[in-house]
């Protein structure tokens, strides 16, 4: 028996091109949930002038009354940094009032203005988190667990950055 390291084969051309046909399949699919996300966002900014992150965040605020921004953070599943900055845009805007909390001076409280009360009622369902996540919650445990699975090889193949999670498909 020889010594030399053996590579392998070239698969078959009918393998190879089956599992090219499927990748290609797989990317018209993600093609598919990106336009659809991405298309949800547009209409909700033409309807409402903002962008899907911050309908999110005012419906967290208006369904959480006295809400901090690290409570909005975990809510959303998003950086504190990021909350934060979606905090101050919807201020300046004069759609959320952010008051200091009388118990630790450091602790900002938010709320829903009334402004921003109007904005919620002219946007577009679902805009709790958007599309994606509806259309998530809509489906059964054991596709949601196939789906995490099969996400978490990808996400593996793609040496994807774990920070990537944290940031909202609006702002992508």
């Amino acid at each position: 028996m020889s010594t030399r390291t053996r590579t392998a084969a070239p698969a078959p051309r009918g393998r190879r091109a089956k599992q090219d046909d499927a990748a290609t399949q797989v990317l018209r699919q993600f093609r598919q949930v990106f336009n659809a996300v991405k298309t949800h966002f547009q209409q909700v900014e033409r309807t409402v002038g903002l962008g899907g992150a911050q309908v999110w965040a005012l419906s967290v605020v208006r369904d959480n009354p006295a809400l901090g921004i690290g409570a909005l953070a975990r809510t959303m599943d998003i950086h504190q940094s990021t909350a934060s900055n979606l905090v101050k845009a919807l201020v300046d805007r004069g759609l959320v009032a952010a008051t200091k909390d009388d118990a630790d001076r450091r602790a900002v409280r938010l709320r829903l203005l009334p402004a921003g009360q109007k904005l919620l009622r002219q946007v577009p369902p679902p805009f709790a988190g958007g599309l994606l996540p509806a259309a998530l919650r809509s489906l059964d445990a054991a596709t949601l667990e196939r789906l995490r699975e099969d996400l978490a090889i990808l996400i593996d193949a793609l040496g994807a950055d774990e920070r990537g999670a944290k940031i909202p498909l609006a702002e992508l």
